[in-house]
C-alpha cells in the first residue's frame, strides 16, 4: 500500500481490504481482523477510522464464537459509533445497511441472543 498526496488510497482496490472482506464473508473473523489491521496500521486520514469500525465488527463475531457476549457487545458498540460517520456509502461499502443490521445485532445481543453477522456489502471496481 502506498499512501501520499499524489496517490490517494482507494480501499476497494487494496488487496488487503479485498482479503479482509472475503474473510469476513467466509466467517473467518479473527483472520479478517488481522488482514484489516495490517492495512489499518500505517493508514492515516479518514480511512483509518473506517477500517477500525470494520475491525470492530469482525472482532464482535470472533468474541461471539468464543462465547464472550460482553466483549462482543463492547466491540459492536465501538464499531457502530465509528461507522456512523461514514453513512450511507463509503469506499464502495454499503455502510447504511451495515449500520442498520449492526444495530439489530446489538438489540439481539442485549436480549441474550446470538445474532448472525450482518452481510458486508461491497461494490468492488472492475
Amino acid at each position: 500500500m502506498v499512501q501520499g498526496a499524489a496517490a490517494p488510497v482507494v480501499l476497494s482496490r487494496e488487496p488487503l481490504f479485498r482479503r479482509g472482506v472475503e474473510l469476513y464473508r467466509e466467517g473467518a473473523f479473527f483472520e479478517c481482523h488481522e488482514a484489516l489491521e495490517d492495512l489499518w496500521r500505517p493508514m492515516r486520514g479518514p480511512h483509518r477510522l473506517f477500517l477500525q469500525s470494520l475491525i470492530h465488527f469482525a472482532v464482535t463475531f470472533y468474541h461471539l464464537e468464543r462465547r464472550n457476549p460482553t466483549g462482543a457487545e463492547r466491540q459492536l458498540r465501538k464499531g457502530l459509533r465509528k461507522l456512523a460517520g461514514y453513512l450511507p456509502v463509503y469506499e464502495g461499502v454499503d455502510t447504511a445497511t451495515l449500520y442498520r443490521d449492526g444495530q439489530a445485532c446489538l438489540e439481539r445481543l442485549l436480549a441474550g441472543e446470538r445474532p448472525e453477522p450482518p452481510p458486508l456489502l461491497v461494490c468492488f471496481p472492475s
